[in-house]
């Protein structure tokens, strides 16, 4: 398996989570309420799984190898990758910062729902340039040793940064949502 496919079947569970973030953003945006645990979830879902697992391999293992193959991060694909996972970064911290308090008020539920439906739309976005540009691109550049590098780079940061079972968990609650 190529270290793209890899990232390809993560997307799919993002993209459950997306769903999820735009069906509670219309929620919101129709009701004023918010269903305030399952945001919860979602924001540290898509801090801990979508940044501190799924990005860490792209920025410090399929970046890193693609500039090593002549790709520059200054501009380009790299640099609007990484100007993204920023902007995402920016919309996550949004949304936890509004569901912080026990019982957010109006207007932070509202900041919410309006950040959720802005990283849903960012995320598709990013996603699609991702499987249908980046990738491709990476699977042109890099040779056998270089996809089994990635794998192994992969399984490190799902086991050492992440945590053992952390990167199951996430999946496990991915399933949980999309059966809701």
């Amino acid at each position: 398996m190529k270290a793209t496919d890899i990232l390809k079947r993560e997307h799919q569970a993002i993209l459950l989570a997306v769903a999820a973030a735009e069906e509670e953003a219309a929620y919101i945006a129709d009701t004023g309420k918010i269903h305030l645990q399952k945001v919860r979830e979602m924001a540290d879902f898509f801090r801990n799984f979508v940044d501190r697992c799924h990005h860490a391999k792209e920025e410090k293992h399929l970046f890193a190898v693609m500039h090593e193959h002549g790709i520059p991060f200054e501009n380009g694909p790299l640099a609007v990758m990484l100007h993204e996972h920023e902007q995402g970064r920016e919309c996550v911290r949004a949304i936890a910062n509004a569901v912080a308090p026990r019982e957010p008020d109006e207007q932070a539920r509202r900041k919410a729902g309006d950040n959720l439906a802005l990283y849903a739309r960012l995320l598709r976005e990013h996603i699609n340039k991702e499987d249908h540009v980046l990738y491709p691109m990476a699977d042109q550049l890099l040779n056998t040793g270089d996809q089994d590098r990635l794998r192994k780079a992969f399984d490190r940061v799902e086991s050492e940064e992440l945590g053992e079972g952390v990167h199951d968990k996430y999946h496990a609650w991915i399933k949980k949502l999309a059966e809701r």
